[in-house]
């Protein structure tokens, strides 16, 4: 690939395929950013094992999302065991040429929320079926607050089974304590972040439809997710 390129090229592309240029400085970054966050934040992924797909597709990865340091130390952890990311992000990111220029760059994929995004969808697929893995945060945005109304965004299964891919739940802690409500500055704090079980659509119950089955597929998941979080908040009580 040639180092100018518009972002849809980024997008549409594997990221074996970026011109060395672009790769070496993501390793750059990529390095500096887990440094930093081991240093920082001090966290460790649990049950790392999860993360390895069992044949060439790579795998969704959906986790909980209270802070952007939590998306650079998942982030860092999977490109660092020698796997590909391409973090789901926002489209408002898009509007902002530099951070469309970066994100691009780094692997991201937009997409148009509480949409039929099937451009994005497909994005997602493709890359899943080079072997890519595809980060998500169905919460679409920081859970900053225990009060705070959620709302899941799905879509990731349905992503899931065009690629016949599998997804792997994860849950963070603590990422909310790093920068409390108010305040602007970091500070360092211990961290965790864990790998629920890897979850197949051949799991599902036998006898649903393919509408069904997607649905249970995404309710599962999401129901592992919570259930890793919880585990760790009980684990660390009055950590976030």
């Amino acid at each position: 690939m040639k180092l100018f390129q518009t972002e849809d090229h980024y997008y549409d592309h594997g990221m074996r395929d970026y011109a060395p240029q672009i790769r070496l400085l993501y390793y750059v970054i990529i390095g500096i950013l887990l440094a930093f966050s081991k240093v920082m934040w001090r966290w460790k992924v649990e049950n790392p094992g999860e993360l390895e797909p069992e044949g060439e597709t790579g795998s969704i990865i959906i986790s909980n999302h209270t802070s952007m340091a939590e998306v650079v130390a998942t982030v860092t952890h999977i490109v660092a065991s020698g796997r590909r990311v391409r973090p789901i992000m926002k489209s408002e990111f898009n509007k902002n040429p530099i951070v469309r220029w970066f994100f691009a760059r780094v692997g991201g994929i937009p997409v148009d929320r509480g949409t039929a995004d099937m451009k994005s969808l497909r994005r997602a697929q493709h890359a899943l079926q080079r072997g890519e893995d595809v980060l998500i945060y169905p919460e679409g945005t920081r859970i900053r607050t225990d009060d705070q109304p959620v709302e899941v965004h799905g879509g990731f299964a349905l992503i899931a089974s065009m690629a016949k891919a599998d997804i792997v739940p994860i849950a963070v802690c603590g990422f909310r304590d790093i920068t409390p409500q108010g305040h602007h500055l970091m500070r360092p704090m211990k961290t965790w972040i864990r790998c629920g079980e890897r979850l197949r659509l051949a799991s599902a119950p036998e006898g649903l439809k393919r509408k069904e089955r997607i649905q249970w597929f995404e309710d599962e998941a999401i129901r592992r997710m919570y259930e890793v979080r919880d585990q760790l908040r009980d684990e660390h009580p009055g950590r976030r």
